[in-house]
């Protein structure tokens, strides 16, 4: 008894910790390096768009362009301690819930883990780019290269073809609801004065489409990829976002969806101040 009583003593003070202000720091930490990558990835994108981009549109572009910054190693060092932080949040949630009266049924566990996942490889990659030792790989090489190990397993075509699927089915998804302002349920709005509200609405909506666009697209390309077993098909964010500017529509797509891009940064900031943790 007094075994059990400890043990559910211990996971309280856990999950009390996890949801105290070391865990709101790092959660706000994160969400504001997450904002900056995406804004610098946007203005990368615009760069390219105006026919002026000398780096790739991706987060190894990003990070070179903050490296070439006063003071930035220490940026990188402060960014990827951030997105570690992110990590260290979505970890939380995954192991104790998140907020919102859901926020501890499985579905919403397992996404938390899968974030969790992503973000500690993304704060690894930024990490040892800042140590020097790499971590701003080309996004259109990883892309082709995880492809090409898919399709080299067995039902590798079928598994990169469901990857591929998946990201697109996500960015859709995320498009949706950003469209139908779900970011909502998770902002402290009482907070924020009406024009405040509107501007959050501003950059979480034209942000979040932009996002979906991207996944949605760099997914159809996987699924692509799989369905010809050609993994050069595959294209990463930069190669995503160059494909833009191929459409009838011309660098003029490619312009507002890079511009969603920087909202969507913005959008990060506002995340990192109003979200609920």
């Amino acid at each position: 008894m007094n075994t059990s009583v400890t043990a559910r003593t211990t996971r309280t003070d856990a999950r009390r910790v996890a949801k105290g202000s070391a865990g709101e720091g790092a959660a706000r930490a994160g969400l504001t390096a997450r904002g900056v990558i995406y804004l610098l990835v946007g203005v990368l994108a615009l760069q390219i768009a105006f026919g002026d981009g000398k780096r790739q549109a991706d987060r190894g572009g990003a990070l070179a362009e903050l490296a070439d910054k006063p003071f930035g190693a220490a940026l990188l060092w402060a960014l990827g301690i951030g997105l570690g932080g992110m990590a260290l949040w979505r970890l939380s949630e995954a192991l104790f819930g998140s907020v919102g009266p859901d926020g501890r049924k499985a579905g919403k566990r397992l996404l938390s883990a899968v974030r969790c996942a992503f973000y500690t490889f993304v704060a690894y990659s930024v990490l040892s780019f800042a140590a020097g030792s790499g971590g701003g790989g080309s996004s259109d090489e990883q892309s082709k290269d995880v492809t090409a190990r898919l399709l080299e397993v067995p039902a590798g075509q079928w598994f990169a073809g469901v990857v591929g699927a998946g990201i697109a089915v996500a960015g859709v998804w995320i498009a949706a609801r950003a469209l139908l302002r779900k970011y909502r349920d998770k902002l402290r709005l009482g907070q924020m004065s009406p024009r405040t509200r509107r501007l959050v609405d501003v950059t979480g909506m034209g942000g979040g489409v932009a996002r979906g666009a991207v996944f949605a697209v760099a997914g159809g390309f996987a699924v692509r990829a799989a369905v010809d077993y050609e993994p050069d098909k595959a294209k990463g964010l930069d190669d995503t976002l160059r494909s833009f500017a191929d459409t009838p529509l011309g660098p003029w797509l490619l312009v507002c969806v890079a511009a969603g891009l920087v909202l969507f940064g913005l959008f990060s900031f506002a995340m990192a101040r109003w979200r609920r943790v």
